[in-house]
């Protein structure tokens, strides 16, 4: 896919919302997104908490990604999302349930993480 390579990156939150939740930004703003080469590391506080690989793909909706664990908090898990990206800025809606969001929203009682992330500048 074209974007794979421009997608490619560190990736700060912004901010972010779990089912409904809005979470608190002393939390959003330790958490890191790395995406290279159809791999992913998410590190909270500069340590790892988890990895695996990830796959760009389409969906009626949006343009989706698929994240698969593979060590860390998310092993062995699948989550599809939907996912809008432009120039530093990137958004994704993640269906922790393993379903795809049907949109780039969350609500109480749905198994969705909303974050919207800001490209790390370079050194």
């Amino acid at each position: 896919m074209e974007e794979f390579p421009a997608i490619e990156g560190t990736w700060l939150i912004e901010s972010a919302e779990l089912a409904g939740e809005i979470m608190p930004d002393s939390v959003a703003g330790k958490i890191a997104v790395e995406l290279a080469a159809g791999s992913y590391t998410v590190r909270v506080g500069g340590e790892v908490s988890d990895r695996g690989i990830y796959e760009l793909g389409v969906h009626p909706a949006a343009k989706a990604i698929t994240l698969k664990g593979l060590v860390g908090t998310n092993a062995g898990r699948t989550m599809p999302a939907l996912y809008q990206f432009g120039g530093d800025q990137l958004q994704i809606c993640y269906g922790l349930d393993g379903v795809v969001p049907a949109a780039f929203a969350t609500q109480p009682g749905a198994a969705h993480f909303l974050a919207h992330y800001r490209r790390k500048p370079s050194a």
